[in-house]
């Protein structure tokens, strides 16, 4: 007989206790311990030899077979198209569209593949039917249910037989026999490996919308981002119009992706070449203004980075960077103040990178530097349509990228007249042109 016992489980990480604990040994969050009913169920060994270990050798081999999602961009994310059996996690602030996609790709699925179905546990069949009429998602292969409760939907799946389910969200779903609320820990956990078993079992995708913390990290268990097979993050800010859908975790496709879209009236539009919609209003002749390439995945992007250096009476001078990292910045203005005797020890400085956009690596290390440089002197750069890549070494010195070749075609390709790029680049390899540059002098020479 199975016997119920109650435990206490941290709501942050899943760590469960016999006893209340005001701070959680595992992720040191407090008063986060609420108490759960719990069956414990005793383990029952199956003889039988159906599942047996097989040898490496004589186990086949082969590509997925993916689903179009007539999306192009979400295809990109997802490494070529939606896998099938596979589970897909997507997170996002409130209101930034993860429901707007997801009812767009199951127009494009609906209509090659068959029939889809639409789970919302937040939302009633009318509040989805007007989104839908307004997306213009009109196919008669598209099922619509408003359920919360994990056996039904179970159920239902079986009825309906869809070859890809969207669960919207997961924090909503919630199984009768675990006492919990919906959302707990131990909710989430068990519906999600019974969407898991679904998936698996019966070969049909399934994407999940899951919520976020107000710091933005994924709500509920850590033990929800191990069961998926891809993990997506939709960024970006309600009050403007671009969106960047990123890829956290995938196991069929690389996870340095990026999709570029912008909302507009009828829903999110793809952008197939972010470079131009990013530099749309670059004015190349301000100061503390400058264009850098980098490289979100196999896509070469390029973008306006602006500095602004000002002047302060305060002791601790402010150093805010929004797209670029702080320790990045700060390692880049201990260089210009050691190397180059550009002082900003008294000056309060902002670094910004238009369109929202993060940048990783150190591709922008170079541009960073002269714009802060430009803003610092005040003197805009000189030459005209300038572009600039590179890392920046601790001695001042520029060091070499990769995928440089890449950065310079879409640079030559935006119309840009003047690519400076790391001198090394330019000789390890013919296919990189431009101005070569090897030191943060010489760049200074070459562009002010």
């Amino acid at each position: 007989m199975a016997k119920n016992k109650n435990f206490f489980i941290c709501q942050k990480c899943g760590y469960e206790s016999l006893k209340w604990l005001g701070k959680c040994p595992a992720c040191d969050s407090w008063n986060s311990f609420i108490e759960e009913e719990k069956e414990e169920k005793k383990l029952e060994i199956n003889l039988g030899l159906k599942n047996t270990p097989k040898c490496i050798i004589n186990i086949k081999s082969g590509e997925y077979e993916r689903y179009n999602t007539n999306i192009n961009e979400l295809n990109r994310v997802l490494g070529g198209g939606l896998v099938r059996g596979s589970i897909t996690l997507i997170s996002g602030s409130p209101g930034i569209g993860k429901s707007t996609l997801l009812l767009q790709a199951c127009q494009g699925i609906s209509e090659k593949y068959g029939k889809v179905l639409y789970i919302s546990g937040e939302e009633s069949e009318e509040q989805i039917k007007m989104r839908a009429d307004r997306l213009k998602v009109t196919s008669p292969n598209l099922y619509i249910l408003s359920e919360t409760n994990m056996e039904t939907i179970e159920a239902q799946i079986e009825n309906v037989k869809p070859i890809f389910v969207i669960v919207d969200s997961i924090q909503t779903l919630y199984k009768s026999t675990l006492t919990s609320a919906p959302g707990s820990v131990s909710q989430v956990r068990e519906c999600a490996n019974d969407i898991m078993r679904i998936a698996k079992t019966s070969n049909i995708p399934f994407f999940i919308v899951a919520h976020v913390t107000k710091q933005g990290e994924l709500a509920g268990p850590r033990v929800l981002e191990h069961i998926v097979d891809t993990v997506l993050s939709f960024e970006g800010e309600r009050t403007e119009e671009f969106r960047i859908l990123r890829t956290v975790k995938n196991r069929f496709g690389t996870t340095s992706e990026i999709g570029v879209f912008e909302m507009i009236e009828s829903g999110l539009g793809e952008i197939y070449n972010p470079s131009s919609v990013f530099l749309e209003e670059t004015n190349f002749k301000q100061e503390g203004s400058i264009v850098i390439g980098i490289m979100e995945g196999s896509r070469p992007i390029l973008v306006e980075v602006q500095a602004l250096v000002s002047k302060t009476n305060a002791v601790m001078p402010r150093r805010t960077a929004v797209g670029v990292d702080t320790s990045r910045l700060n390692l880049i203005l201990a260089v210009l103040e050691k190397k180059l005797k550009i002082p900003f020890y008294n000056s309060d400085v902002y670094v910004n990178v238009v369109g929202g956009l993060d940048i990783e690596g150190t591709y922008g290390d170079l541009g960073i530097a002269l714009a802060l440089i430009s803003s610092a002197k005040g003197i805009p750069i000189k030459l005209n349509k300038t572009i600039a890549v590179g890392e920046v070494g601790l001695t001042g010195e520029v060091r070499p990228i990769s995928f440089c070749d890449r950065l310079v075609n879409e640079a030559d390709k935006m119309g840009f007249e003047n690519i400076l790029v790391p001198k090394r680049n330019v000789q390890k390899s013919n296919a990189v042109t431009g101005i070569g540059i090897s030191s943060l002098k010489e760049a200074i020479n070459k562009v002010f």
